[in-house]
């Protein structure tokens, strides 16, 4: 009895915090063994909760909408079971690459209200969705936006895998939380930009993506306040939380291997 009252003083103090969309339940529960999710408190009361599924696949909760990012259900031998979970009332695909773009599961996710978004690219190869380029920013519903940022290879002899202009990252906006998904991209330019990112996903994994020394570069520039390594296959990425403490970063690794 102690301990439900305790859990549930702890909980009241949670919901009851003055600080803007930087509150996070640290008691991370597994859903799975593939699946890991994390709580965040955003401005108005309400619970985001991000479930790390595969790779570069991660499902969102917040305010009653179920959000899915780069649905893919199957990688080699680790499968995402996507018949369990809601249907999808937001998906954002980045990019065209099969550990990305899953049409099967986007239709398997989706109803008639079911707002899909992607880059041009993927839209014309798929006729799926509606095209958001970068630079664009959408209204989802109120305190709802999703932008489209430019995701790409800068490291030469790299740009073929993810050409300047083609790609899409992300910058959703939930009720004040900003959650930045960059998508598979180098350390670009464009990355200065960003302001206010309370989580971001930052991928590491040359020679597609970024080598850890690029990360930590990003990570320093855009400052979020939870930074989570994702498609990061073998790359090993164990000392991140190390290397970035003084930062004041708080960096979680799931795995998004």
């Amino acid at each position: 009895m102690r301990t439900i009252v305790f859990s549930l003083i702890i909980l009241m103090a949670l919901f009851a915090c003055g600080q803007k969309n930087v509150v996070t339940d640290e008691n991370t529960h597994k859903i799975n063994k593939m699946e890991i999710s994390d709580t965040f408190l955003n401005a108005d009361g309400t619970t985001t909760v991000i479930h790390a599924l595969m790779h570069a696949s991660l499902r969102i909760e917040s305010g009653g909408l179920e959000i899915e990012i780069d649905p893919v259900a199957k990688l080699g031998n680790r499968t995402v079971d996507y018949s369990q979970m809601p249907e999808a009332d937001l998906i954002l695909v980045t990019h065209e690459h099969f550990d990305h773009f899953d049409t099967a599961t986007i239709k398997q996710l989706s109803t008639e209200s079911t707002i899909t978004v992607m880059p041009p690219h993927c839209h014309e190869l798929s006729g799926l969705g509606q095209v958001l380029s970068n630079g664009l920013t959408l209204n989802i519903a109120e305190d709802v936006t999703v932008e489209a940022v430019p995701a790409y290879n800068t490291t030469k002899g790299r740009e073929k895998f993810h050409p300047k202009g083609r790609d899409n990252g992300y910058v959703l906006t939930l009720n004040g939380l900003r959650i930045y998904i960059a998508g598979d991209t180098e350390d670009i330019p464009e990355m200065s930009r960003l302001h206010n990112i309370d989580i971001a996903f930052l991928p590491c994994n040359q020679p597609y993506t970024m080598t850890v020394e690029q990360l930590i570069r990003v990570a320093r520039i855009i400052k979020p306040k939870v930074l989570y390594p994702y498609h990061y296959s073998q790359t090993d990425i164990s000392a991140l939380p190390s290397l970035l403490q003084d930062d004041g970063i708080d960096v979680r690794i799931r795995p998004f291997d």
